[in-house]
């Protein structure tokens, strides 16, 4: 079975001979060639949705004086000691940076007493107890605020800007006001758009050819990831190697591969694709691949359920359903080869416990043995696996990741016959909350949703 590695030892590999039991070499040589024509279609604006391709070059078309802008944003916030930054989405609004800043913070950095700017997410969820803690916490910092949305009436981020706006307003004016908000908007048009003109907020564009769940490498990610502290530059830096080599129309494009595994295996009877991580830092990671597969291919009922899970910890939870139950899932595990801190196990004299035979061997030693382990397991178990290996959890690796992941995606998903850019699913949910809390122009059917309360 094929596996892809590259000579440079920091960039994303794909081992796939967790496959190779279920998936003959013939039928994966056969599945590589139509990734391929789907990739000729995906790059050459060919396909469904072809409008919305933006992020498809995106990385390489990163200047230095876009990111300066972004960067004149987090010295201005410094400068005034802004130490709270409210970021306001929803979707592919909020989740890349919300993976990103979760993988690259400390894991306790809620509880330690790190300087700088701290950044909360608002608008992504309509829980009244959520918002309530929110403004507690709002007051009694030094806020800003960054709202996201290229229409302005997305229910959920709209609500909260609505509050949060207010708050700013009254704790530091109007013309304070307009130096704590950016809004990350549509060029001209939408409610969002209009307000930032009549107040003259500081706004970066969202491009109409870019989706919210590809817009990580845009304002939309990098400005939050950027205020969080982290070098936004590093991570365009990895997501534009990564395009270089995903770019190549060959059989040995890792994201090919992995998107002709993926369909090899969808049609073979494997519906669900779990997403593994080994560390709780890329537990948000799997939450952004989960909207961007999820969103991109469940359409015209066709599509793997794209699900995650965390081990060691989720292995004395779910572990014994993967091993030993319906056999309609395979796993993509994401490996890190180089971690940052190290953590020695210590001898103990009574050794009760019995782990002295782990004594003088590092914590991660013991985690890439359970991996290991997981794997064959598993694999053992009837579950096809794919190793995705990348150098560290550092900006550069998480620009490559994500860059990968999306064009792995739209190759897939052109291999699946579906759009991947689109979502009329989305909107049958609006339609009805919209209807049941009386918008204007949704009478009739709110009056019917209202008799099945």
């Amino acid at each position: 079975m094929k596996q892809h590695y590259n000579s440079d030892n920091i960039m994303i590999n794909l081992d796939l001979k967790g496959c190779s039991g279920f998936v003959s070499d013939q039928e994966f040589d056969n599945y590589t060639t139509k990734a391929l024509e789907a990739l000729s279609i995906l790059d050459s604006g060919r396909g469904a949705g072809s409008e919305f391709l933006g992020w498809n070059r995106l990385p390489s078309e990163i200047t230095p004086d876009m990111i300066e802008e972004y960067l004149k944003v987090v010295d201005r916030w410094i400068e005034m000691d802004i130490n709270l930054v409210i970021v306001i989405g929803i979707g592919g609004s909020y989740l890349g940076a919300k993976a990103t800043i979760e993988a690259l913070s400390h894991s306790f950095h809620q509880m330690s007493p790190t300087r700088g700017i701290k950044i909360v997410f608002a608008g992504q969820n309509l829980s009244e107890e959520y918002i309530a803690e929110l403004m507690d916490v709002v007051s009694i910092n030094n806020v800003a605020c960054v709202v996201i949305s290229k229409s302005g009436t997305t229910t959920e981020p709209a609500v909260a800007f609505r509050l949060i706006k207010s708050y700013i307003e009254q704790s530091y004016g109007i013309k304070g006001a307009r130096k704590r908000i950016v809004a990350i908007t549509d060029k001209e048009r939408g409610a969002l758009r209009l307000l930032s003109n009549q107040e003259g907020y500081k706004t970066f564009v969202i491009e109409d050819n870019v989706g919210g769940r590809f817009s990580v490498l845009t304002a939309v990610g990098l400005l939050p990831i950027a205020l969080a502290g982290f070098d936004i530059s590093e991570m365009v830096r990895g997501a534009a190697d990564m395009q270089r080599i995903c770019s190549e129309h060959t059989k040995d494009n890792p994201a090919l591969l992995y998107a002709a595994m993926r369909n090899a295996l969808y049609d073979s009877g494997k519906k669900i694709e779990l997403l593994v991580g080994f560390s709780p830092k890329l537990s948000y990671v799997c939450e952004w691949w989960k909207q961007l597969f999820g969103e991109s291919e469940g359409k015209e009922g066709k599509g793997i359920f794209p699900a995650s899970v965390n081990f060691t910890t989720d292995l004395h939870s779910m572990g014994q359903y993967i091993q030993d139950g319906e056999r309609t899932l395979f796993e993509t595990f994401i490996d890190v080869r180089t971690i940052r801190r190290r953590v020695e196990i210590s001898h103990d004299k009574q050794n009760l416990d019995g782990l002295n035979y782990l004594a003088g061997k590092n914590i991660e030693f013991c985690n890439k043995m359970a991996q290991k382990g997981t794997m064959f397991a598993h694999n053992d178990g009837g579950v096809p696996t794919m190793e995705i290996s990348i150098e560290m959890i550092d900006e550069y690796s998480l620009g490559q990741l994500f860059y990968f992941f999306e064009k792995a995606c739209g190759i897939s998903a052109y291999m699946l016959g579906v759009n991947p850019f689109d979502q009329p699913g989305v909107e049958d949910y609006k339609k009805n909350m919209f209807a049941l809390l009386g918008k204007p122009g949704y009478e009739k059917q709110g009056e019917e949703l209202r008799k099945r309360l």
